[in-house]
């Protein structure tokens, strides 16, 4: 029975970054050949980074990134690693897409963004053996598509990418059925959500049964922009018995000794690949090296625990931000510090993300501030050692009152908008990220100052409803407690009524509904998709449901202008809602 010793090479890419995405192939490829192993498996995009957004339609992307796998073989061999079977996902032109036109020197503008775009790229596999690109393989979109099998070491080695494997519209499971391999690979790059915690591994179970074979999956883990991915890889059996399964949230080389079938099916010669008819689909088979190695004592893959949903929640979060502030050059990061549950969450964040002595958290009370504000900002910053300063701003608000006669709501404005810009002013002196800390309930339905609190370049509780931050908030805590340290959440700032303070005695509750109320309705609309009749159906009051939807729809054009931040629900705020601004449409209860 062949044995293959499999690294599930877990790596966060960076998107664009191909030469660096290179670099982080190489180094876990040279780390898994120090133990021994004979396949490395990378994740879906691994040399690309994901998602790759419009970047696929710009052709000197597409070209560099279809360069970079024949490039990354021969480095491979060149560094004493080309006897490895490396597999890895990239990008390659799609054949389908190409423009007739780019290359006419009679066009007009042949630089142009037209030009540019016309011919977009598809995702795709690679297998990097002997210094060569031995095995390509696309995402399967048309009859004429294949998929594909390696013999290495005796073992049949099914190939694919997870788009072609989870779905149940698609075609691999099936095929591959058919076809017997030892084992089916699948590329990944699924991106984590709060609701599907175990999805992944009863997925995996499923569709190795019907396969019929042991399934390994290789994900992404890291963030980029308003996505984060869990890691999470599994190697699961043909019964499928798990394995073998990678931390979340965390990169690194999962190996995994498999035992699997003889190949039985006739091969060509090696590196010489060739196609069988298998029902209206075509598999392909190409021979790495053959036969099976000597048997060895076999290592049994490690099974990390899966993270509760408020832990895995938290450090997506703590992944997101970080990974953007690395990403994108920033060092440090600073917000407004205000004694309340959302800005101590999203400094807790910051701190486990970049370190307290890089997170700057500004108190800037205010004519209306409480006493309990300022010494819970002063409290939080006291136990985790965050920089801290308070720059009061009264002083700064009243003139832009007097001078422009403003009351009431104009006049409440005034100060957020004075607070933004301390925050960016500072940001701009010393050169910190600004993080807004609203969360998905406030800015759902707009209860928020535009270019007030609404400033920052990055916010990490875009997708995370109020009441889900105070359960993050007492998670944090207690799993300080128990690791024995001191909470870093002051526990006022999670249990007091929520407060803007623009006036005096003003709380939430004067504007908005109760959070547990209003959470549970925007869950029903956003993430089930309930109209307003079924709300009401399911047992929202009427007037309520009115006034909320009232509120998001006159609320989308500053939704819109949020910063980004991790998407953590199926349907986020950040990249999949798409909302006209102007609209007349109102819907009946």
């Amino acid at each position: 029975m062949p044995q293959l010793r499999t690294a599930l090479a877990q790596i966060n890419p960076t998107v664009g970054a191909i030469e660096h995405n290179a670099d982080l192939v190489v180094t876990m490829t040279r780390h898994a050949a120090d133990r021994y192993a004979h396949l490395v498996v990378f994740p879906g995009a691994a040399l690309t980074g994901h998602p790759l957004d419009d970047l696929s339609e710009q052709q000197t992307f597409v070209d560099a990134a279809e360069r970079a796998a024949g490039s990354l073989a021969a480095r491979l061999d060149a560094e004493g690693l080309g006897s490895i079977a490396v597999v890895v996902g990239h990008l390659s032109p799609d054949p389908n897409s190409a423009d007739p036109n780019r290359a006419d020197p009679n066009r007009a503008d042949p630089d142009s963004t037209a030009a540019n775009r016309a011919g977009a790229g598809r995702r795709s596999l690679a297998v990097l053996y002997g210094g060569r690109v031995v095995v390509q393989q696309m995402a399967h979109r048309a009859p004429a598509d294949h998929f594909s099998i390696a013999r290495l070491h005796g073992a049949d080695v099914a190939l694919a990418l997870g788009e072609d494997v989870w779905p149940d519209s698609n075609c691999a499971v099936s095929v591959y059925r058919e076809s017997a391999p030892g084992v089916l690979v699948v590329l990944d790059s699924q991106p984590y959500r709060r609701a599907h915690t175990d999805q992944p591994l009863e997925r995996a179970q499923h569709r190795a049964r019907q396969a019929g074979t042991s399934l390994v999956e290789v994900n992404l883990v890291g963030g980029q922009d308003a996505v984060v991915h869990d890691g999470a890889s599994l190697v699961v059996g043909a019964d499928g018995s798990l394995l073998g399964r990678a931390p979340q949230f965390s990169d690194g080389c999962l190996i995994v000794d498999l035992d699997l079938p003889v190949g039985t099916a006739s091969v060509p010669e090696r590196f010489a690949p060739a196609d069988e008819e298998v029902g209206t689909h075509i598999v392909r088979r190409t021979l790495l090296s053959e036969p099976a190695l000597p048997s060895y004592p076999g290592e049994p893959g490690s099974v990390s625990p899966a993270l509760n949903p408020t832990a895995a929640t938290y450090t997506a979060l703590v992944t997101g931000l970080r990974d953007y502030a690395r990403k994108n050059g920033f060092e440090s990061v600073v917000l407004g510090l205000s004694g309340g549950l959302d800005s101590a969450v999203v400094a807790a964040v910051a701190i486990d993300a970049l370190g307290a002595d890089k997170v700057h958290g500004i108190s800037m009370p205010s004519t209306y501030s409480s006493e309990h504000s300022r010494t819970d900002a002063a409290a939080m910053a006291e136990a985790t050692g965050l920089n801290y300063r308070e720059v009061p701003i009264a002083a700064m608000v009243g003139p832009f009152i007097e001078s422009l006669g403003l009351t009431g709501l104009a006049e409440e404005n005034v100060q957020a908008r004075v607070r933004g810009i301390v925050l960016m002013g500072i940001s701009n002196q010393e050169g910190h990220l600004v993080l807004a800390t609203g969360n998905k309930s406030e800015v759902a339905v707009g209860y928020s100052t535009i270019y007030g609190d609404t400033v920052g370049g990055y916010a990490p509780l875009v997708d995370v409803p109020k009441t889900h931050v105070a359960e993050i908030a007492r998670w944090r805590n207690a799993a300080a407690v128990e690791g024995g340290d001191r909470p870093p959440i002051p526990s006022s700032s999670i249990e007091k009524a929520p407060s803007a303070e623009l006036r005096p005695g003003q709380q939430d509750a004067d504007s908005l509904p109760d959070y547990a109320l209003l959470d549970a309705l925007l869950e029903a609309r956003l993430e089930r998709g309930l109209s307003g009749a079924e709300l009401v159906a399911e047992g929202f009051p009427a007037p309520t449901v009115q006034e909320v939807l009232r509120m998001m729809r006159v609320a989308e054009w500053k939704r819109q202008q949020y910063a980004i931040g991790p998407q953590i629900s199926e349907h986020g705020f950040v990249r999949d809602r798409r909302m006209p601004v102007t609209n007349g449409w109102r819907e009946r209860m």
